[in-house]
């Protein structure tokens, strides 16, 4: 069996500490130490939350807004989807952009794309990149790189916007 000495059980998560302190689980059993306070882990499980917060926003935002422009997203036209999904300093530009190319700024295409595929990009404490593939019907994928606050928010920029 294995002997626990005060530091090893604080190290253990509480219930296997006890588990193994009780005798009633062995070492084999018992789920691996918990990181030290201020290990990579644990500063990095924040960073890592907000960058799937921000690849969820931008997969909820595209595929809502094609079907906006499909005409399928019985809840919203897609103004109302990049009002929900993009800031107002985004959608101005985007509106330029459209203007000047005649063409979908998010898509940056005249037509919608048939698939898309979705990311993560480079991150930093202030934003992070998610990267959406679009897949065109007898056409090579295009890469949009979106931006998002880390901490969570509105999209602040599609690349080339």
């Amino acid at each position: 069996m294995l002997k626990l000495n005060r530091i090893t059980a604080l190290t253990l998560a509480p219930a296997a500490a006890l588990a193994l302190y009780a005798g009633t689980a062995t070492a084999a059993s018992a789920p691996a130490a918990l990181p030290a306070q201020g290990s990579t882990l644990s500063a990095t499980a924040p960073a890592a939350a907000a960058q799937n917060g921000a690849v969820r926003k931008v997969t909820a935002f595209f595929d809502q807004y094609k079907s906006a422009v499909e005409g399928t997203n019985p809840d919203m036209n897609p103004r109302e989807v990049r009002n929900e999904f993009l800031t107002a300093r985004l959608n101005a530009r985007l509106d330029t952009w459209a203007d000047e190319h005649s063409a979908d700024p998010v898509f940056r295409a005249q037509n919608v794309p048939q698939d898309r595929s979705v990311a993560l990009g480079a991150s930093n404490p202030r934003t992070t990149t998610v990267i959406v593939t679009q897949y065109w019907r007898g056409s090579d994928p295009t890469k949009v790189r979106y931006t998002v606050p880390t901490p969570g928010g509105k999209i602040i920029d599609i690349q080339g916007a």
